[in-house]
């Protein structure tokens, strides 16, 4: 069995992050496939045994259960040293892009992207564009940090860039925004992301397949 074993599935950013990590350190680690649209993690055993808040990530590790994309990447950083911050100020910074992320960020591009592609009946319009709106401003953001620097903290990559850039390689018909076309520096940061060893895209790194939008 690999050191570490990584519970989720390819259409999830968030699962992304933590195997963009565990790939790009060069660490032991294999994927185990669970199916959120089967109602894997709805099932009661499935809780009790690996998270009783039905959610995926879950990176198993030496009999730990470690969950929450942001927390697995914080306790992978400080225990082997990849991809952490270089100084204290900078582990603030980093810490506070990751809240950011998880709150913010991914939360409102996931969610947009969830509900126009894989969402089974189609959200209200309003809905959409309340979604939609709140994406574009963190999207314009970090496009804006991003001008005139390679990482988003310090001068190497750190858990910030592989938290935030989760869900930036999915298609543009799932997620209803061109970042190549309409956000450059956000684009050419992610490419930089995409060079480090290891790296696949979601749908190649992880199981489950290419999904098909609903719409």
């Amino acid at each position: 069995m690999s050191t570490y074993r990584l519970h989720g599935f390819g259409r999830s950013g968030n699962t992304f992050k933590v195997a963009m990590f565990l790939a790009a350190a060069g660490l032991d680690w294999e994927p185990v496939f669970v199916s959120v649209a089967a109602g894997d993690t709805r099932d009661p055993a499935w809780r009790a045994k690996y998270n009783p808040m039905g959610e995926i990530p879950v990176l198993e590790t030496g009999g730990r259960m470690l969950t929450q994309s942001g927390a697995i990447l914080m306790d992978l950083a400080e225990n082997t040293g990849h991809f952490a911050a270089a100084t204290p100020a900078d582990r603030a910074e980093v810490l506070r892009w990751i809240l950011w992320d998880n709150h913010k960020f991914t939360n409102y591009y996931s969610m947009h992207r969830l509900q126009k592609a894989f969402a089974p009946q189609p959200p209200p319009p309003e809905v959409m564009t309340w979604l939609k709106g709140h994406a574009a401003l963190n999207l314009g953001l970090l496009e804006q940090h991003l001008a005139g620097r390679t990482w988003v903290v310090g001068d190497k990559p750190t858990i910030a860039d592989l938290s935030l850039v989760g869900y930036m390689y999915y298609p543009a018909a799932e997620t209803g925004f061109d970042i190549k076309a309409d956000y450059p520096n956000i684009a050419a940061w992610s490419q930089r992301v995409a060079a480090l060893p290891g790296w696949k895209h979601p749908y190649e790194m992880l199981p489950g397949g290419v999904p098909t939008p609903l719409r």
